[in-house]
């Protein structure tokens, strides 16, 4: 316990510790900001777009960002799905941003499409070296990037929301499509893997889906808190693990 509990912290203090910068751009008329780590490298890099969880843009998605620069010498950009200021202050007003965007997809693949357009338009970003990870709610905007068929080399989702969209993109799915994903999660439980997994399998996608056991939503979270009961809570050896899987994923793709 006391060994996670350090994790935990240092993780933390990592996130507080912002080696990029806020980065301000639109999608139309509507001001956002994200947030975009390794302006410093020189030459081409891969480039990796971060959606975030369903509070916003955090403290955490740029804790995420700086340590894919840090760690493996990429381009990060964190997106901004809600609009410039807007956060959410408690569970109840993400849930209320959250749903607007799950009930307008293609709202939410708009203002997903803004960012990766940002993050392509980097001097040194290699555009066709680009994938997209997103968490819990940032997993469906991840993963819809592939049901798009995005010109993305792949996505990643952390214990994302595994819901279709109707109509899909025709033909394969071409971006290829890593899912990590809680076993124990109550929310986006088993049944729905089994579904994501189908829906995979009929699109001709290149995919793999890993579950951590033991773990709930929101596992690579310090904020979710220690608490498996109550649905949403850290777990460091699957944060540890996914973000490995992660990495074996980027060597592959890019």
């Amino acid at each position: 316990m006391l060994k996670r509990s350090l994790f935990a912290l240092a993780l933390a203090a990592a996130a507080l510790a912002h080696a990029g910068a806020d980065y301000d751009y639109a999608d139309g008329k509507t001001a956002l900001q994200g947030y975009l780590a390794g302006v410093e490298l020189t030459g081409k890099h891969p480039g990796v777009l971060i959606v975030h969880q369903w509070m916003g843009l955090t403290g955490y998605e740029k804790g995420r960002a700086d340590r894919l620069t840090k760690e493996l010498g990429v381009v990060a950009f964190a997106a901004d799905i809600y609009g410039k200021g807007v956060r959410a202050t408690d569970m109840k007003e993400a849930g209320a941003l959250a749903g607007k965007f799950k009930g307008d997809r293609a709202l939410y693949q708009q203002r997903v499409a803004a960012a990766l357009a940002v993050l392509k338009a980097q001097p040194n970003v290699d555009p066709n070296k680009v994938a997209v990870i997103g968490y819990c709610f940032g997993g469906m905007g991840a993963l819809d990037q592939a049901r798009l068929n995005a010109k993305v080399a792949g996505v990643v989702s952390f214990h994302g929301s595994l819901e279709p969209i109707s109509p899909a993109a025709a033909g394969a799915i071409k971006p290829k499509v890593l899912v990590l994903h809680g076993a124990d999660d109550p929310y986006e439980d088993r049944e729905k893997v089994a579904d994501l997994e189908k829906e995979l399998s009929a699109d001709k996608a290149d995919y793999q889906v890993t579950l951590y056991s033991g773990a709930v939503h929101a596992f690579t979270q310090p904020e979710a808190g220690d608490d498996p009961s109550k649905g949403i809570a850290y777990n460091a050896e699957a944060d540890q693990r996914s973000w490995k899987a992660m990495q074996a994923f980027f060597a592959e793709i890019f």
